[in-house]
């Protein structure tokens, strides 16, 4: 196992918490002290660290790792079974020196669990250092406000996931939970650059139906970067 790999350890201590979303979800979570122990919560990849916040997502895509049986990024374990506090997190931020950046991404969607990722964020630039969020763009749906202005005081650069040039293929292959995902996810595209610094828009090539030249000019004309990315193939 990589030496980089950082797990939470907890004592004595069993999570069992209730939670409400912006949407009226309900999700109740318990987390022993055997699997609390065995989470990754932080991982890198070459010089960044990855915050594992959460292991929810307002999406089910086809395409994804943990639908198809895997609960693996390269050779880190993934899945969670509560959602991480800030206060779980912090203390594996380490020296902000040593990373390019930090990034939110995991199991799950970032911006479901919001109050950890802006509280860790909050924290990793008061250490100088620098924040990328990775998310389905679906957050102001999922919290009913435009989020944003919160993301703008700590985040330094997205990286957005479109994925489809056209609702039908948007639902095929993302399956998303909610209804109106995929005007949802343009109209954040459209707002981010406003917000953040850096903005990277991303679709993959060879999902059925998608044409990869119409997302790169959808993204393009809100003024954001376009990532090409290529199906099966990890980051």
């Amino acid at each position: 196992m990589s030496e980089h790999l950082h797990k939470q350890h907890l004592d004595n201590l069993q999570v069992v918490t209730t939670e409400t979303l912006a949407n009226g979800h309900i999700t109740d979570e318990v987390c022993t002290n055997e699997t609390c122990a065995t989470e990754t919560l932080v991982y890198d990849i070459r010089r960044s660290r990855y915050l594992n916040i959460t292991g929810r997502c307002t999406l089910r895509c086809a395409f994804c790792p943990k639908h198809n049986g895997s609960k693996q990024i390269h050779e880190y374990q993934l899945a969670l079974c509560h959602q991480p506090k800030p206060e779980e997190i912090i203390p594996l931020l380490g020296e902000v020196k040593d990373f390019e950046e930090y990034v939110f991404c995991g199991y799950g969607e970032p911006t479901l669990n919001l109050p950890t990722l802006l509280t860790v964020a909050k924290e990793i630039k008061n250490r100088g250092g620098r924040v990328r969020i990775n998310t389905d763009g679906l957050g102001n749906l999922v919290h009913r406000r435009n989020i944003l202005p919160e993301l703008a005081e700590c985040v330094d650069s997205l990286s957005i996931s479109l994925n489809a040039d056209n609702e039908a293929a948007y639902i095929a292959h993302c399956r998303p939970k909610l209804a109106g995902s995929y005007a949802a996810v343009h109209a954040f595209i459209a707002l981010a650059p406003h917000y953040i610094e850096t903005v990277q828009v991303s679709a993959i090539e060879g999902l059925t139906g998608v044409d990869i030249d119409i997302c790169r000019e959808q993204v393009e004309s809100y003024g954001c970067e376009f990532k090409h990315r290529v199906l099966g193939a990890l980051g």
